[in-house]
């Protein structure tokens, strides 16, 4: 146990005060329903350190229990898509679990390292990489991506989306533009109906802070859409520990699309404006953390109170949102004023005022 969750203890161990980031313990949140922990955390499986399981058809999904990914077996050869640090060496055993197939094609989701930097341990099989023409660039503008084993380069990338054939089992590899980072595509197996959409959805969970990280909180929003077009069984989103389904699909659109339009909301309220007053103008990084502190707080309280369409709250409803929530918040805030185009009542107030 840490001094900070020591009862009595101070907290600011740092001693950064209002500079600093607050630290919570597990009573500051909701507990986490059994049912939300997935595939991975039962006793045995934590000692073997992963979990592989079948979708449909030779279509497999691997955990580690953080992330995860997914791998086809066409008969003659392994379509694998990333391979996560995290897992690391376990994504061999996973395979040779269920096929003795080689791996012969490894595509590259995106180019974040916490997905892809493992693939070197593939390099040996020499498979064909692809991935879009983005992801090449950033890997070879970074090359230390895959740490010591470094980065098999792709052999194959495309611009726009694309098709795969291998041994008669295709797979769709789409482009539908930038969403999480540019270049991030999903892949698809129409006959497994397994789909792999990275860093989008967390089946059963809120996802990561700040809308997962994501470059482009605009295009992340839509690919929540982009996603239920697709007809699948099971889709494989990276992280946690078990796939999801259509349903997990809508819940994380849904929920995303209230933190949205409570945010379009939060800016064209007026509740913010007494800032201008209290604090004034001799430092307007004050005068602006308070300001989207506020609207930050009046989007998680709006969101976290919504009584949804099966009759639970976001908090009941998605393990963790009550932790993640207010970081998706302030980045949607932020989003609307960068991405799409929302000038706030508060900046059309403040404007003249600081003109003045």
């Amino acid at each position: 146990m840490t001094d900070f969750q020591q009862p009595g203890t101070p907290t600011d161990r740092h001693r950064l005060g209002a500079a600093g980031m607050p630290l919570h313990t597990l009573a500051d949140y909701r507990p986490i329903p059994a049912d939300s922990y997935g595939s991975l955390f039962l006793p045995e499986r934590l000692a073997k350190g992963y979990h592989v399981e079948e979708i449909d058809d030779g279509a497999y999904y691997v955990t580690s229990g953080a992330y995860d990914t997914m791998f086809v077996s066409t008969g003659n050869g392994v379509v694998l898509v990333d391979a996560p640090p995290l897992l690391g060496e376990n994504l061999k055993r996973a395979i040779a679990e269920v096929t003795d197939e080689p791996v012969t094609h490894l595509i590259y989701s995106h180019w974040h390292s916490d997905h892809i930097g493992a693939a070197g341990i593939f390099a040996a099989d020499k498979p064909e990489v692809i991935a879009h023409d983005y992801t090449r660039e950033m890997i070879e503008r970074w090359p230390d991506l895959g740490g010591e084993r470094g980065l098999p380069l792709p052999t194959d990338t495309i611009t726009e989306s694309d098709t795969l054939d291998v041994n008669g089992v295709r797979f769709h590899l789409d482009y539908h533009g930038v969403n999480h980072t540019p270049g991030n595509i999903f892949i698809y197996a129409p006959r497994q109906k397994a789909l792999a959409a990275i860093d989008i959805i967390s089946p059963g969970w809120s996802a990561f802070k700040h809308c997962d990280a994501s470059e482009n909180i605009r295009g992340w929003a839509e690919a929540h859409d982009w996603i239920l077009q697709y007809d699948f069984k099971g889709v494989v989103s990276g992280h946690v520990n078990r796939y999801g389904t259509p349903e997990d699909a809508r819940a994380s659109r849904d929920y995303t699309n209230d933190i949205v339009e409570f945010s379009k909301e939060a800016l064209d309220h007026g509740q913010e404006f007494e800032y201008i007053e209290k604090i004034g103008f001799s430092n307007a990084w004050v005068l602006w953390e308070n300001y989207f502190n506020e609207m930050t707080n009046y989007v998680t309280r709006k969101t976290l109170e919504k009584v949804t369409d099966n009759g639970q709250t976001w908090a009941q409803r998605l393990a963790g949102a009550d932790v993640m929530t207010k970081y998706h918040a302030y980045s949607v805030l932020e989003a609307l004023r960068l991405e799409y185009g929302m000038v706030s009542g508060f900046e059309k107030l403040i404007l003249p005022r600081a003109a003045a």
